[in-house]
């Protein structure tokens, strides 16, 4: 019997393969890298020619005539911003950039190809030409080869919305213009129509007809403004058009209840795993459904928290389908307050750390008021106990509806601020029935009124983990350390063995920086922490936290990119309720109605103004 034998793919000297496709797969990074880093370097020449008159005067003569320049060389501010975003937007590897760029470049390099294949014009006569027409059609050639890096997808809403908002844009530009050429024109005869022609016309930087030079003659300053109207609309509509999807999808009934059987489960691992509860974060789980992570899309992060939630074997399977789904819509991953368990984990998936800081966790088997270390917590804790307060402990569930309106009533009065804070460390509701297991504590004063409240969410069997912090104005000094140390006076009225109090940022700066022998470095970091904590209290909850002697639990923020850090710390910031972004009018605003989550509120919702 004759048998055949299936020839070997060839091989380089190397023992690398050498079939096209392997080079051409081995190049696509590369090749896309290019196309950034070509991107880049014309955003920079336009820019510099903004600043220098010189190299300004020679782009734009190499721009008429007989002369070209490589794609998007225009000797323009607004070919500078074009080349950024587009670069910016090509980095993230988004697949409207890449059309946008193929369309547009390869538009570009037949024409140039076309010129330089007549010599009667006299294109072929200059050199700038050839090299115009090198760079250009090598990026497009660069674009084709790195195709396929280039899958992050957009929202499909995103060109109806920037043709809308270009549209809408001119239309109140050119309303705006007409009215201050009305005001300031120094020749007569000009209807609204020609106003309304002159100021759209600038903004979109065409030259006004001779009609309507011999009708108006406005002043330079509007000019001016007409045309930074039009810069403004451009960047607009080029932030529309690229944007990232937002992330609609909300914790649905269904996703709760499985995250309420993880935590059942594994609860116990992480005091923040509760707070995976929220229904203004979404969650992606793991091919086997044993663990899911609890993420919010911010401003293009997809923002995840704590440490995934569910059996650490299964931890891997959920950290690349959450990746996977950043990378497909162009989201920059991060995650704040991992602990170094999952940090671990994390690095193994190519995420970077950064210690934020120290969770405080009060261990009651070790737990004393005993002692000179403690002397000031105790002088607190007696003096307020003395002026008649006193404590009320009880699980949620075990609250009569009625009560429970009334103390989400006074946890509104007493926030500070209009805006509900916390995402991380903040369940951000008060009184839902599914949250029968939390605990509350209600503080009243010698006459019987209610003068502070404390919630805590469940962290396990037997832990519990700070959620809500609420008093009066004018309460005791000391009346949160007397709340406390009541709670855990009185453990076994809850079954507790330990507690998370608040999260203390660069604590380990704090307590370092303060010690004989700190360095310079370390003395300056913390006299600049010092100084903030003016206004965000950074060093105060760091004292009042080491107040009960805890253990101290680092917690880290994760990321990808180093680049990415300040775009991640503004999407933290917004979503723990401390900067609140600006948003487009309704008509651009995109919506998403997510499916009602178990339990539905019977009140109103209360957050706790921040758990650090």
């Amino acid at each position: 019997m004759s048998s055949t034998v299936k020839p070997e793919p060839s091989t380089s000297p190397t023992g690398s393969r050498s079939e096209p496709g392997a080079l051409v797969a081995r190049w696509r990074p590369r090749a896309a890298a290019a196309t950034v880093w070509y991107l880049r370097l014309i955003a920079l020449l336009n820019l510099v020619t903004v600043v220098l008159a010189q190299f300004r005067d020679q782009v734009e003569t190499h721009n008429e005539g007989e002369y070209f320049t490589p794609y998007l060389m225009t000797a323009g501010l607004s070919s500078a911003v074009l080349s950024i975003f587009l670069a910016i937007a090509m980095r993230r590897r988004k697949r409207a950039a890449w059309i946008f760029n193929i369309a547009l470049a390869g538009l570009f390099a037949l024409l140039y190809l076309i010129a330089m294949s007549l010599p009667d014009e006299g294109f072929d006569r200059h050199p700038l030409n050839y090299v115009s027409t090198v760079l250009t059609c090598g990026f497009v050639l660069a674009l084709l080869v790195g195709r396929k890096e280039f899958t992050s997808k957009g929202d499909r809403s995103n060109p109806k919305t920037a043709a809308a908002t270009f549209v809408a844009g001119l239309g109140f530009g050119g309303v705006v213009g007409a009215g201050l050429v009305a005001l300031t024109n120094a020749l007569p005869h000009a209807d609204f129509w020609d106003m309304f022609r002159y100021s759209v016309g600038r903004m979109i930087t065409i030259t006004p007809s001779e009609h309507l030079r011999s009708v108006i003659d406005a002043p330079t300053w509007v000019n001016a403004v007409i045309n930074a109207m039009g810069a403004v609309l451009f960047l607009l509509v080029l932030y529309v058009a690229f944007r990232s999807p937002r992330g609609n999808e909300l914790l649905t009934a269904e996703d709760e209840q499985r995250l309420r059987v993880l935590l059942d489960k594994q609860g116990e691992r992480d005091s923040l795993g509760y707070f995976a509860l929220r229904r203004d974060k979404a969650v992606i789980f793991s091919p086997s459904g044993k663990a899911a992570i609890a993420y919010r899309v911010v401003g293009g992060v997809s923002l995840a928290s704590g440490d995934p939630i569910g059996d650490p074997e299964a931890w891997p399977g959920a950290i690349d389908a959450w990746l996977a789904e950043a990378r497909e819509h162009a989201w920059a991953p991060a995650v704040m307050g991992a602990s170094e368990e999952a940090g671990v984990i994390y690095a193994r998936h190519g995420l970077d750390a950064l210690e934020l800081g120290d969770e405080a966790i009060v261990e009651l088997d070790e737990f004393s008021l005993d002692g000179r270390a403690m002397r000031v917590v105790r002088q607190a804790y007696n003096r307020v106990k003395r002026a008649g307060y006193t404590v009320r402990i009880r699980r949620h569930e075990e609250i009569p509806e009625s009560e429970m309106a009334a103390l989400v009533a006074k946890a509104d009065q007493w926030r500070d601020g209009a805006t509900e804070r916390g995402f991380s460390m903040a369940l951000g509701r008060l009184g839902d029935p599914g949250d029968g297991r939390c605990v509350m504590l209600e503080c009243h004063d010698a006459d019987g009124e209610l003068k502070a409240l404390l919630s805590f969410v469940p962290w396990g069997a037997d832990g519990l983990s700070l959620d809500l912090m609420r008093r009066a104005r004018d309460t005791e000094n000391g009346l949160m350390e007397f709340m406390v140390i009541e709670l855990l006076q009185r453990a076994r009225e809850v079954n507790l063995a330990r507690v998370s109090l608040n999260f203390a940022m660069f604590r380990s700066v704090f307590e370092r920086g303060s010690k004989l022998g700190a360095g310079p470095v370390l003395r300056l970091w913390r006299s600049v922490l010092g100084f903030f904590s003016r206004w965000w209290q950074i060093e105060s909850l760091y004292r009042a936290n080491a107040k009960y002697r805890p253990i101290w639990e680092p917690r880290y923020l994760l990321f990808e990119k180093s680049s990415e850090i300040p775009r991640i710390g503004i999407a933290s910031a917004r979503a723990e309720g401390f900067i609140t972004a600006p948003s487009l009018p309704a008509l651009f605003r995109r919506r998403h109605q997510g499916p009602p989550a178990v339990g539905a509120p019977r009140v109103p919702v209360a957050a706790r103004d921040g758990k650090g």
